[in-house]
């Protein structure tokens, strides 16, 4: 994973048909997408229940490129190493997920994956001021974690730019998850963002059978964020 801050799109999985899952992470990635967005929920740390490692090392073989796995879960630690072998390439924990979130980013990096720290909505930026030598990603929440489907928070858009603002010219990536469309993707862009998190915003339109409507909306996606910064 060379470090570049062109726009990356990262289709949600959580969106995808759940009786055919590596044929959907195939289709999405030879329709253009860059990464391939994995949601693990608890039902515990967010109010929905989704995938753990075993579904990870069940899609690993569909995913050429980057699986990225969002994990959504309290505690965290525990699983890190499950991920990990799972085949992930980034791993994010949330900064609210447990007391020692440098420890956690420690163990994921020393377990040989690219390091991500995620923020609600609600958490400002300052919470990770301290990590940013110790993460290659910020992942900023748009919506409120635990249903796919929301609709983008707008005040969010400060954080970005302020984060983009603090990261200067550090190795980190900035990825926005939620609400991700044709009509937000310009304003997350603008702000700082280079990794873009869509879920029902790619697969709307399309199927494995006929993914044709992926690579429609992945490339609207990828041009409007493109267009905003020029």
């Amino acid at each position: 994973m060379p470090f570049n801050r062109s726009i990356k799109i990262a289709p949600s999985i959580l969106a995808a048909d759940f009786a055919n899952f590596g044929a959907e992470c195939r289709a999405i990635e030879a329709q253009g997408a860059d990464w391939v967005h994995v949601d693990v929920m608890d039902g515990h740390f967010v109010p929905n229940l989704t995938f753990g490692p075993a579904m990870c090392a069940a899609l690993r073989p569909h995913i050429k490129g980057v699986m990225d796995v969002h994990l959504m879960i309290a505690p965290v630690d525990p699983y890190l190493e499950a991920f990990a072998s799972a085949g992930a390439d980034i791993i994010t924990a949330h900064v609210e997920a447990g007391p020692h979130i440098h420890r956690t980013l420690q163990a994921i990096r020393g377990l040989g994956k690219k390091a991500g720290v995620a923020l609600n909505p609600g958490t400002p930026v300052e919470a990770v001021a301290d990590l940013l030598d110790m993460v290659d990603m910020v992942c900023v929440m748009t919506v409120n974690p635990g249903f796919g489907g929301q609709s983008f928070l707008s005040g969010q858009l400060a954080k970005i730019a302020r984060l983009r603002s603090l990261i200067g010219d550090c190795p980190v990536h900035i990825e926005v998850d939620g609400g991700v469309t044709v009509e937000t993707a310009p304003l997350v862009a603008k702000a700082g963002a280079d990794a873009l998190v869509a879920g029902s915003a790619v697969f709307k339109g399309g199927s494995v059978a006929d993914p044709g409507g992926y690579g429609v909306n992945i490339r609207a996606i990828r041009a409007a964020a493109e267009a905003a910064i020029g």
